[in-house]
């Protein structure tokens, strides 16, 4: 028991206590959470996706390794939420809202912080890495499970090229292979703006969980929970051992794995009107039962 709570105190409460400031500047100042968003979304992610991999001694294929761990899980989970959708004769409005918010996890602001503390700078750089991929899935995949009918996937491919981060990949590749370094007056304010990420972002899911609504919907919910908080970091700890995955990265896979639902789900569902309610509710829901989960999974990886 003290194990638990010692892994808890020194991994999760210190996120949650940033959340909680999110969470009471909301309740105070009524913050818009949009423009917080995106400075996040168009400054700070790429700019933190780019000093980790252009500093990183990870090699090329060890990063398409952990990228497609990422679409491996992602599927996995996508699939098997689809079946029970069919299984639960949900309506097709239903459904999407279902597959959205079991598939899709937060990678970014809790998961990139569970792993920083948890696991080193080693761990955040594998997080950085199924983050990113994680993103883009987010923002075509998810828009097109948000969009089915009313939307053509060339389209929701085409949303990648709005993703600033998809940038950072390939030009912090190129620094590596090059070999040169940045000048100190260009690396030193990205370094600045890449390590204001994860603090922002975990002030901005204070916010979003500050304007939750009441959760609807329970029972679905309970399924929902299940597959994102317990069935995924299954999936993720099995296709650990299948890719021959070990150490820290199979660490980083599996905690990323275990994250609850994106907040971006509910950007995505209120914009295309599906279910935002029931969205908005899974995500405060598993983020809250999250501690619940995250700690003895942290126990099991012998973090």
């Amino acid at each position: 028991m003290s194990l638990l709570f010692n892994l808890f105190t020194d991994n999760i409460l210190p996120i949650i206590l940033v959340v909680g400031v999110g969470f009471v500047l909301q309740l105070t100042l009524r913050i818009d959470p949009r423009t917080l968003s995106r400075v996040i979304f168009y400054a700070f992610t790429p700019a933190l996706v780019f000093t980790i991999l252009a500093s990183s001694e990870i090699e090329t294929n060890d990063i398409l390794h952990m990228a497609g761990f990422t679409l491996l899980v992602s599927a996995c989970v996508g699939i098997l939420s689809w079946s029970l959708s069919r299984l639960f004769h949900l309506e097709p409005h239903i459904a999407s809202a279902f597959i959205l918010t079991s598939t899709f996890m937060n990678a970014g602001n809790y998961g990139l912080s569970v792993n920083s503390f948890a696991l080193g700078e080693a761990g955040l750089t594998w997080a950085s890495i199924y983050f990113v991929t994680s993103s883009m899935l987010t923002n075509s995949a998810g828009v097109y499970v948000a969009t089915v009918g009313r939307t053509s996937p060339i389209k929701a491919l085409l949303g990648l090229l709005k993703i600033p981060s998809v940038y950072a990949i390939p030009l912090a590749l190129l620094a590596r292979a090059s070999g040169a370094s940045l000048p100190m007056a260009l690396w030193r304010p990205i370094d600045l703006l890449g390590s204001a990420a994860v603090p922002s972002m975990l002030i901005l899911l204070g916010i979003q969980i500050a304007r939750a609504g009441v959760p609807r919907r329970g029972r679905l919910l309970i399924a929902t929970a299940g597959l994102r908080l317990l069935i995924s970091p299954l999936i993720a700890w099995l296709l650990t051992s299948f890719m021959g995955m070990s150490g820290v990265i199979s660490q980083a896979g599996i905690l990323e794995s275990a994250m609850p639902t994106a907040v971006m789900t509910i950007v995505i569902a209120t914009e295309f009107d599906v279910e935002p309610e029931f969205v908005t509710g899974v995500v405060l829901t598993t983020t809250l039962i999250s501690p619940f989960t995250v700690t003895p999974i942290l126990a099991l990886l012998g973090v």
